[in-house]
């Protein structure tokens, strides 16, 4: 196995909404803000090639979207995938799978592309993109707090390709392994329902993708629960278990969101669980 991250681009975000009920003077500290209170964000995929399958991680937003809704998330370096792509000695159509975490615009808005006649289609046309049927109803069914972050554009053309396929969920507690995949996920629900975290083995580290469990490292702190979690008491009991569990085992955490940092470790402290370091992934894995 070997792995890669590789960048779909950068955007930004309201702070006040990726920080939830923790004030302006707390955490612009860690994620300062521009002068329309917009914070740094990035979209950052793991390739991951296993034997004969060159799995995708999260798709970024895309680029199909207008410019009026662009306008509100300021995206730039938006076309360094196929680059950075091209520079690991692969192409698009190498991809086997595409695995998303959640189905909001900015984890598979680029799962799906616009044809120049006007038409949607996979972006990646000969893979497989894996979701799971319980986010998938949530999704295509979706309440008015997360109405706009589910965009039918983005999911039923994947219905409609006939490439789409299901992971199982868990009959019991949050983890399963996904024999199809090869690595084991970590089902979370208090973000939206049925978030998927992938686990993987790699190098005798354990490497946990995050996604929006934990935006950025400036989110550590527990209270520190985005504005856009449609069950953040959930989310703090997820983030106090799976973070207590990542600063026993030292696990490697992969950051999706985070503009600077690509992955970090966590410790215990008299304040609860904390940053310990940060690392970019070549300076673990050459």
């Amino acid at each position: 196995m070997k792995l890669y991250p590789v960048s779909h681009g950068d955007f930004k975000l309201d702070g006040g909404a990726m920080f939830g009920v923790v004030p302006k003077v707390i955490w612009q500290r860690t994620n300062p803000a521009d002068e329309n209170n917009l914070i740094e964000m990035t979209t950052r995929s793991l390739l991951v090639e296993d034997g004969n399958r060159l799995i995708l991680i999260d798709t970024g937003m895309g680029n199909k979207q207008s410019d009026k809704f662009f306008s509100y998330y300021k995206p730039s370096k938006q076309n360094l995938f196929d680059e950075t792509l091209n520079k690991l000695g692969f192409h698009r159509d190498d991809i086997t799978d595409v695995f998303m975490t959640h189905l909001h615009f900015d984890h598979c808005g680029g799962s799906i592309v616009r044809h120049k006649k006007g038409y949607y289609e996979p972006a990646f046309k000969n893979a497989k993109f894996w979701s799971n049927d319980k986010h998938w109803h949530w999704a295509v069914n979706p309440n008015p707090r997360e109405k706009a972050s589910f965009l039918p554009e983005n999911i039923q053309p994947l219905l409609e390709s006939g490439q789409l396929d299901f992971v199982d969920t868990p009959n019991s507690g949050r983890q399963t392994f996904s024999s199809e995949l090869n690595f084991d996920i970590l089902f979370v629900d208090g973000h939206t329902e049925k978030q998927m975290l992938p686990v993987l083995n790699y190098k005798g580290h354990k490497i946990v993708y995050m996604a929006d469990l934990l935006p950025t490292v400036g989110h550590i702190p527990l209270p520190y629960v985005m504005g856009y979690d449609t069950r953040p008491l959930l989310t703090l009991d997820e983030r106090q278990e799976i973070f207590s569990r990542a600063a026993d085992e030292k696990w490697l955490l992969f950051l999706e969101h985070d503009p600077y940092h690509e992955l970090c470790t966590l410790k215990h402290t008299e304040k609860g669980v904390r940053l310990d370091k940060i690392y970019k992934f070549d300076e673990i894995f050459d």
